[in-house]
């Protein structure tokens, strides 16, 4: 009897141990569907990595000539105000480069430039 129950339960563990043939297909086959995955997903952060790479190599002569480009733009180009030195006694030319306007401008012209700079000016403003 001791046989006969012994081998009774090693059949009751075998209906749980024992795998269908259909799961086992389909573990494979989510195996390699994730060993795919993971393929994938190093060869995109290993292209990644080395793109990084080559714009930081790439990046140090565009710096260099980006830098010596904005050198050369000099600031008061850049700036619609007349930036020069003041003479002792104000000159039409001076007047009208303050002003930006050209020397021979006419009245309406340079009241209305000087009014423009007046208000961007004035300490109330804002």
């Amino acid at each position: 009897m001791e046989g006969a129950a012994a081998s009774s339960e090693g059949l009751r563990y075998a209906e749980y141990t024992r795998v269908p043939t259909g799961a086992g297909k389909g573990q494979a086959e989510l195996d390699r569907g994730l060993a795919r995955t993971m393929i994938a997903v190093g060869l995109g952060v290993a292209t990644v990595a080395f793109a990084g790479r080559y714009a930081f190599h790439l990046w140090k002569p565009l710096e260099q000539a980006i830098t010596e480009t904005a050198k050369r733009i000099s600031t008061s180009s850049l700036s619609s105000y007349y930036k020069g030195g003041f003479e002792q006694k104000m000159s039409r030319r001076e007047a009208s480069l303050i002003l930006g306007v050209s020397p021979s401008a006419g009245k309406a012209k340079i009241r209305t430039a000087h009014r423009r700079i007046m208000i961007l000016n004035h300490p109330d403003k804002g």
